[in-house]
């Protein structure tokens, strides 16, 4: 029997040298007018459709109704709906209006909520129904002149429908871009705005993520899009939307689930996916059985990104679905883009690649270069400007004198120039004098068969300063028991350096990670100290 490997071996997209040219009209009108019927959006249990047709007119009305409130450039409107069509509508609209659109995490509690639409400046909040106990406090903020509901009706809100149905022509949209104002996830503290300089260009020119999508990974009118993270974050909301500015079709996963998306895969034929490497993980956790049940051969295009994944679970995705993953790294500061082909990565396994937008550059922590192979913080240089919102100092420690920035991350290049990401600043544990990062240790964890995550923090500790701690979710059915524990120990001993051993390990039902895969290690603090009675007797 064929192996999917065997199918899909010699599609991979090869990595230019620097991004693509933009394309001339990015606009997804004109895929209305040559395939009205076409979808744009479908969920992917196929519940619920939108055909370019039915997005270009309910776009165009909501951004002349934005129009009609008196929002245009230089004004905020913010988005909190779950992954669903209706989505793309106000995302749309926001773009045609030529406003700065803020997309809502609505995973975070009414508090965090109303504190990001508050923060923003939104003058107007675009919600459902399902969302009305993290909307209604979110919209008695001050800025917040106009509430919209795309579903259901409630004293207070205005409905999508009648918004559509009497908005009156505008000839203030479709000029300019819009642009996004994405918060960051707030994994060590309040998120803050990210805000870029001003769109514009005319509305079809497009964004950077566009280019690249058609250029380096060849997105098209035969492009079937799976997205199974929240629409709110940048990728997948950048990636869809660049679908749709190319004609192809999104399929929407409400929720990530390993095995729905299997089913996706073979129920669309989707053609390019993206996800993060927690993802990868649990579709490698599958059973044997149900990772072989699925026809996955329509898969083109497949990209990764968000935090560095383990090369283990890299080849293992390799092996399973052939040499069509890409990698990259980037931000929503817009600062940098980093990428790195499947053939690139067997030859440079547990890079992220090389830039593909100015040089980057490793600095200690004086700010001067560090030779190839030392680690150190990790500098874009002509990435543009960016600014988080009402946080000078934040903005300021992005960057340096020479005008390069940083994401916060550690790393080195090596000889070629390869890009390989350490940790982040922020995590790193020094104990007793010596640099500890969480990943290297969270990546040894997740080579043992029973765990299905990992995560690792430093503690408090009157000899070393700190110590490395390790909290683990198991895979289904397995029971954290004292036998396991010591396992686990003996895992870390066969692996990893006295010194970076955790030493303690605390199961946990499951742990606190964002949809985008991102670890939130101050939950994880919130849980100390950890129990006695998980201590490494031979540490």
């Amino acid at each position: 029997m064929t192996s999917i490997s065997d199918r899909v071996r010699g599609r991979q997209t090869p990595a230019p040298t620097s991004l693509p040219e933009p394309a001339t009209d990015l606009r997804p009108g004109v895929h209305a007018d040559r395939h009205p019927e076409r979808l744009a959006a479908v969920m992917a249990d196929g519940t619920a459709g939108l055909t370019y047709r039915e997005l270009e007119y309910r776009s165009q009305r909501l951004a002349c109704a934005i129009a009609d409130r008196g929002l245009g450039p230089g004004d905020r409107v913010a988005i909190l709906l779950g992954n669903h069509p209706s989505y793309f509508v106000a995302a749309w609209a926001a773009q045609r209006a030529g406003v700065a659109y803020t997309p809502v995490n609505w995973h975070l509690t009414a508090e965090e909520t109303a504190y990001i639409v508050a923060d923003s400046g939104a003058r107007a909040l675009i919600s459902s129904h399902r969302l009305l106990s993290l909307a209604e406090p979110a919209a008695a903020s001050s800025s917040v002149t106009w509430r919209l509901l795309v579903d259901g009706r409630t004293d207070g809100w205005e409905t999508l429908e009648d918004a559509v149905r009497h908005a009156p022509d505008s000839d203030a949209v479709d000029r300019v871009e819009g642009q996004w104002m994405f918060y960051s996830s707030g994994t060590t503290g309040r998120p803050k705005g990210i805000v870029r300089p001003a769109a514009t260009t005319p509305y079809g020119s497009g964004t950077p993520i566009d280019s690249l999508l058609g250029g380096q990974y060849g997105f098209g009118p035969d492009t079937v899009y799976l997205c199974p993270a929240p629409l709110y974050h940048a990728a997948p909301l950048g990636w869809s939307m660049g679908t749709q500015r190319r004609g192809g079709t999104v399929v929407v996963l409400e929720s990530f689930d390993p095995v729905r998306v299997l089913e996706a895969v073979e129920r669309h034929r989707v053609t390019h996916a993206q996800f993060v490497p927690t993802m990868f993980i649990r579709l490698l956790k599958q059973p044997a059985e149900v990772r072989s049940r699925y026809d996955l051969s329509s898969l083109e295009v497949v990209v990764h990104a968000a935090a560095p994944c383990p090369p283990e679970v890299k080849r293992q995705m390799l092996d399973w679905w052939g040499p069509i993953i890409h990698e990259y790294y980037a931000g929503s500061e817009g600062t940098g883009f980093v990428a790195i082909g499947p053939d690139e990565w067997l030859t440079h396994p547990g890079s992220v690649g090389r830039s593909k937008r100015g040089p980057v550059h490793i600095l200690d922590e004086s700010g001067a270069p560090l030779p190839a192979g030392s680690d150190g913080m990790v500098w874009f240089e002509g990435g543009g400007r960016f600014d988080y919102h009402r946080d000078p100092a934040k903005t300021r420690a992005a960057f340096n004198p020479e005008g390069w920035s940083t994401l916060g991350d550690i790393g080195h290049l090596d000889a070629d120039g390869y890009l390989y990401l350490t940790d982040r600043a922020n995590d790193l544990i020094l104990t007793g004098g010596v640099n500890v990062y969480p990943q290297e240790v969270e990546r040894v964890l997740l080579l043992h068969p029973q765990v299905l995550d990992a995560g690792v923090i430093g503690a408090p500790d009157p000899d070393l300063g700190e110590r490395a701690v390790a909290f683990v979710e198991l895979i289904d059915g397995v029971t954290g028991d004292e036998q396991l524990e010591q396992d686990l120990f003996a895992h870390l001993r066969a692996h990893l350096a006295s010194v970076k051993r955790p030493r303690t390990v605390t199961f946990l039902d499951q742990l606190p990670r964002l949809p985008t895969g991102k670890l939130l290690r101050r939950r994880l603090r919130d849980l100390l100290p950890v129990p006695p009675g998980t201590r490494d007797p031979v540490a």
